[in-house]
């Protein structure tokens, strides 16, 4: 198994963001402590999606933090990150690691046990379990009960990692399951000040124990 730190998850949002400014925001949250980065761009052409990746892996590699390119092998490969992370709609995850190789991260969403473990025996690497609450940045969101995110954390022998909506004031919920981390877009990207945001949030995590 890889040696993944799942703890803090950041998915990254370019909506209304200049390139510099966005850049920015995504190097303050790793400085913040952010342990791994996902860019998710579902509007840009691939040439515009790969231009932005590099950008962003400039940075990633500079901290030695993971990048992931969210839907897109092809950007993934393209700009050589560290990783690709596989929604429902998107490639199978078996077809994703065939093309990637045993040594880069395949990541996938899962919303029950059953869809998991199928993932799982894939080749999945970790788990994106959600949404645990309503959220800001997908038009149509399926809520994922606690209870279900726990069964998931265990049926399967992977990281799994909490998303939806989460942010300092209401992670409280995942307080004794024993997930991996939590993934957040709005509470760092729309912070005023991502780094502050990102120290907070996983500061919040630790005490309540869902984080070491």
């Amino acid at each position: 198994m890889k040696n993944l730190d799942l703890g803090l998850y950041f998915i990254t949002d370019s909506t209304n963001y200049s390139e510099e400014e966005f850049l920015f925001r995504v190097e303050q949250a790793i400085i913040g402590g952010a342990t791994l980065i996902q860019l998710r761009e579902k509007e840009k052409t691939t040439r515009e999606y790969i231009h932005l990746a590099e950008k962003v892996h400039t940075i990633t590699l500079k901290h030695h933090v993971p990048l992931i390119i969210d839907d897109r092998v092809d950007v993934a490969l393209a700009i050589d990150a560290e990783g690709v992370h596989l929604g429902a709609d998107d490639m199978p995850v078996a077809a994703a690691r065939k093309i990637m190789g045993a040594d880069k991260i395949v990541g996938a969403t899962a919303k029950t046990a059953a869809w998991a473990l199928d993932v799982y025996k894939q080749g999945a690497d970790y788990l994106g379990v959600g949404a645990i609450y309503p959220t800001t940045t997908k038009v149509k969101t399926v809520l994922t009960s606690t209870d279900t995110l726990r069964g998931i954390c265990n049926a399967v022998p992977i990281p799994v990692n909490a998303i939806g909506g989460l942010n300092k004031y209401n992670i409280d919920v995942l307080k004794g399951i024993p997930i991996a981390g939590i993934c957040v877009v709005s509470a760092i990207m729309k912070a005023d000040n991502p780094k502050q945001a990102a120290i907070e949030l996983k500061a919040r995590a630790k005490e309540l124990g869902i984080l070491n």
